[in-house]
Order: C-alpha cells, then sequence, then structure tokens
C-alpha cells in the first residue's frame, strides 16, 4: 500500500482523511499549515489548483459502504450523488466487483446528479459473473460445424433459442459435467426456421480468449451486452469507491443508492 498523511478531525474525534502527499516535514503558524518537502518549504491552502501538492497533481478519492438490511440479498441499481460534480465511481457487492459509472455518465436532476448502475462484466466471465440476470442458458447442442473463424452451433428443434438472443452477445459453452462457462464467441446470426428444421446460432470464434468447442453435446448459454442490460450490482451489501479528478472546489453532501430486494 502508498504511504499517505493521516489527517485527525477533533469534530469526528478520528483520522477522517487521507493526503497523497508526504512531507518532510510538517508545521503550523499564524493559521497556516506548512510543509517541507526536499529542501523546499511549502504553504498549504492558498493554491488555486485543488490536490496540487509538490508540483504533482492527485486526486480526490471517497470509499465507504452500503450495509442497511445485510441480511437480504439486494440489486443496487443507481447512484445519487448529491454535490456540484459528478464522480466516477465503481461499485463493488461480496457477490460481485463489476459495477461501474463514468463521471460523464451521470445526469443532473433538481441539483442531483443520477447514474443507473453499469455492469462491465468481464470477457470471458470470471465466477462473479455467473449470477449475473443477463446470463441466459439454451441447452445441449445436437451438432457442431466450425471453421478457421466462426460456428454454427445446431440444436434439436425442441430447443427454443428464444427471443431475447441478440446479434453481438457473448456465447459460452459448458462441456460434461456443464459446471464451467468457456467462451465460444460472439453471436452473429441466429436462424430458426423450424418448418424447414434449421434451429442454429452462427458465432464468430476469431475474437480474444475464446477456446474451440470440442464436443457435439456441449450446454450453451450466452451473455447480453452488461453496460446496457444495467441489472445492477447483485450482493448484501456494497461498497462504493468514487473519485474526482477536477483541479478546482468541488462539493459532496451525500451519496445514496437505489436498492431493490433479491427474489432468486
Amino acid at each position: 500500500m502508498a504511504e499517505q498523511t493521516l489527517t485527525y478531525s477533533e469534530d469526528a474525534e478520528g483520522f477522517p482523511s487521507f493526503y497523497s502527499f508526504i512531507p518532510d516535514w510538517m508545521i503550523g503558524m499564524n493559521n497556516y499549515f506548512y510543509t517541507f518537502k526536499n529542501g523546499e518549504m511549502y504553504r498549504h491552502n492558498v493554491n488555486p489548483i485543488r490536490n496540487n501538492f509538490y508540483d504533482e497533481q492527485f486526486t480526490s478519492k471517497i470509499k465507504s459502504v452500503f450495509n442497511n438490511q445485510p441480511a437480504e440479498n439486494k440489486q443496487f441499481k443507481t447512484l445519487n450523488l448529491e454535490g456540484n460534480s459528478p464522480w466516477d465511481a465503481l461499485m463493488v457487492t461480496d457477490i460481485q466487483d463489476s459495477g461501474f459509472m463514468e463521471a460523464n455518465w451521470f445526469d443532473k436532476k433538481e441539483e442531483s446528479w443520477y447514474a443507473f448502475v453499469r455492469n462491465s462484466g468481464t470477457v470471458p466471465l470470471s465466477p462473479s459473473d455467473y449470477p449475473l440476470r443477463s446470463l441466459n442458458g439454451i441447452g445441449r447442442s445436437s451438432l457442431v460445424t466450425t471453421d478457421v473463424s466462426s460456428a454454427i452451433i445446431d440444436f434439436p428443434i425442441a430447443t427454443s433459442i428464444g427471443s431475447i438472443l441478440s446479434l453481438g452477445d457473448m456465447f459460452y459453452f459448458s462441456p460434461p459435467p456443464y459446471d464451467t462457462p468457456v467462451l465460444a464467441g460472439q453471436v452473429t446470426a441466429v436462424n430458426v426456421n423450424i418448418v424447414a428444421g434449421i434451429n442454429n446460432i452462427v458465432i464468430d470464434t476469431s475474437i480474444p480468449s475464446t477456446t474451440p468447442i470440442p464436443i457435439n453435446d456441449a450446454f450453451y448459454m450466452y451473455v447480453k451486452n452488461a453496460v446496457s442490460e444495467s441489472h445492477g450490482v447483485l450482493g448484501h451489501y456494497c461498497i462504493f469507491d468514487i473519485e474526482n479528478f477536477s483541479t478546482e472546489e468541488v462539493e459532496l453532501f451525500l451519496v445514496e443508492t437505489e436498492v431493490i430486494k433479491s427474489y432468486p
């Protein structure tokens, strides 16, 4: 962990803030705070550029937790920042670690900043992504035909591919014992004509991190685009990290989230 300067607050009776600057010496005099670094003396709180210490620019970061009703599993859907500026945000739960929002995704409403929680997911899937609502199963295949950069996965006519699957979704397979998803490729075509006996999916297998499909009867599933689906993050509690890159004065009064109970 990087070294930091710790500050004490008499009002909080604790150490609420950490600073990125590491001085050689500190002293207070005539209502000003002075530090010394590399033989130079600096007076603090007079530089109009915020988070700039010893000619090096830093950012503002806040870390805390949403922990109401920790025994209940919940979906954390949105983030609301009451202040004069949006922040980059990352939301991590005990189940998932991929909820994120960039500052320019926030919309200003009634002097507060709102954004829905995008779930970045990972490609390929990590175990923390398995509970995603955007992961949907199809079934076992009847035939797989491959070439250099694509594959056609045929399914029995009785297997419904469904209308939720879209071009661009990530396609996964799981060989026996059907408990570990492996990235097969990205969906490029869905062909369903039950009368003609056609029921297959075409995927691009040239994208990074794909694995060749070894058998004909693997179990198949797909993952929707995690950003556009906006399922939030699933967990009993949620740790949020927010970061602001502004060099001007920024105020933040409250951070809150919209939560719904999860019913598995």
